[in-house]
């Protein structure tokens, strides 16, 4: 069986004040609680789309944008 695979367009927002995802016009945003340091952020936010969409946390990874807001992710 084939894998899908499916890639999205995401806008953190860190230092929010609850974590949510939101859909936002095609955009989907990520907010989480977590400063982004030491990477921190981005693991909080696999953890929240990981449950967003029902995925294990190793389903999911970012593969542009590691260090910016605006990221690509890819769930597997």
């Amino acid at each position: 069986m084939k894998d899908l695979q499916k890639t999205f367009n995401i806008r953190v927002t860190p230092h929010a004040k609850q974590n949510k995802v939101v859909d936002a016009d095609g955009v989907l945003r990520v907010y989480t609680t977590v400063a982004p340091e030491n990477g921190r952020a981005n693991d909080a936010v696999i953890k929240a789309l990981a449950k967003h969409f029902g995925v294990a946390k190793s389903q999911i990874k970012i593969v542009r944008g590691v260090t910016a807001r605006d990221k690509v992710i890819e769930i597997v």
